[in-house]
């Protein structure tokens, strides 16, 4: 890694748009379109100056020493993946371009701006090459489309993204991140008036709209369905017989309103709550203690996460899983480690998170999963809500 350059150098993250439908669609086929994939993304970096940082499953990341190279880079690339002839379905790769100054750690670059230009990147469409502020500022004689301030995932400050273009006329949806000028929507049900206003002073000063506010499970289904909000946050038990009348209505808001997530709030540890409500998928599902309430920044992050299609659920639940006696117990050949790196997946946290929870790199922590998915012999995967189910299914 010591010949890597440092200082001010411009980070491109390249990703196959859909690369699970692909294989399945692809088949034995897939192989093949991958390798040609990243020959094609090679060429293109090694052509403009670049150096491979890293690459795994259908993910490359390089570096350049300036924008403009990178730019290059990605705008050949582009060119090259449009006009290969591929089997059956295109293969669409999207890129995000971010200029800053990483620490060069023992396994790579390792900070926030390995982070932004990885968000950057996931915010995009295949086909489509975005870049941050600080690299349009470094691309003076470039004129990319200004496409807006958007919050990312688990960085605290919003960031302006633009869109690099060429001669090819390309059309786009929105991208896959929120625009910072617009909260996220909360609906919330509790039957304790004061509980639930104090969460919903909470979430407001964390910077959340509080669209509905209910006391029964039922008035929460009307206001979902009126409002239709980014995530709708109930107390397990509600009237009339204050058991699981909450726990019903999250199972219903899932079933006739899939893009609203769910956030359950239970005041002791029920694990058998928890694994029902996540039984089908764990992606825009959360279930959290009360008492995480306190810690503002977790539970507010919590909430973000079930809203934005991730997963959150409570350590305490995690420990009680993880810590079961089995009589033949995977979990006991884990490290220490690998078990900190396993409840933290379990919580719904992405890889990213995790490091940044552990203060380790990406690459540290990509290593600590493939020996957990090694030894519980669970499948790799991806996609993190796919990834919690699958430990969380062991776990039960």
């Amino acid at each position: 890694m010591s010949s890597l350059p440092t200082g001010t150098i411009t980070l491109l993250f390249a990703d196959v748009e859909g690369s699970t439908r692909l294989a399945h669609e692809l088949g034995g086929g897939w192989a093949k379109a991958l390798a040609d994939v990243r020959r094609l993304l090679r060429t293109a970096v090694a052509e403009a100056g670049g150096q491979e940082v890293d690459s795994r499953g259908d993910e490359l990341f390089a570096v350049f020493s300036g924008a403009e190279p990178a730019a290059t880079a990605a705008i050949a690339a582009q060119r090259s993946l449009s006009a290969h002839p591929w089997p059956g379905s295109s293969v669409r790769v999207r890129m995000g371009l971010h200029t800053g100054a990483p620490a060069l750690g023992e396994d790579g670059y390792v900070g926030v701006d390995v982070h932004r230009a990885s968000r950057i990147c996931a915010a995009g469409h295949g086909g489509q090459v975005l870049i941050s502020e600080a690299t349009r500022a470094a691309l003076p004689e470039s004129e990319p489309r200004e496409l807006g301030l958007y919050t990312l995932p688990d960085l605290p400050e919003p960031e302006w993204i633009f869109q690099l273009e060429d001669e090819r006329a390309h059309t786009f949806p929105p991208l896959r991140a929120r625009p910072s000028s617009v909260a996220l929507r909360v609906a919330l049900a509790d039957d304790s008036v004061l509980l639930r206003e104090g969460i919903a002073r909470l979430l407001a000063d964390a910077g959340f709209e509080i669209v509905a506010q209910s006391g029964t499970g039922d008035d929460l289904l009307r206001h979902v369905a009126m409002h239709r909000p980014d995530v709708a946050i109930v107390d397990i038990r509600m009237p009339p017989t204050q058991t699981d009348e909450g726990l019903r209505a999250a199972q219903q808001i899932r079933e006739r309103h899939p893009g609203v997530g769910v956030l359950v709030l239970s005041q002791y540890v029920e694990p058998g709550y928890a694994m029902e409500l996540l039984s089908e998928s764990a992606e825009g599902v959360g279930y959290l203690l009360k008492d995480r309430v306190s810690d503002v920044d977790e539970f507010a992050a919590a909430v973000r996460r079930v809203a934005e299609g991730g997963s959150a659920l409570d350590p305490a639940v995690v420990n009680q899983l993880v810590g079961r006696k089995r009589q033949h117990d995977p979990v006991g050949g884990l490290t220490p480690r690998e078990r900190e790196v396993l409840e933290l997946m379990a919580e719904g946290r992405s890889n990213q998170a995790i490091a940044e929870r552990m203060f380790v790199t990406l690459r540290a922590v990509e290593k600590h999963v493939t020996s957990i998915f090694g030894k519980l012999g669970l499948p790799a995967t991806a996609e993190d809500h796919r990834r919690v189910l699958a430990v969380l299914a062991f776990l039960s």
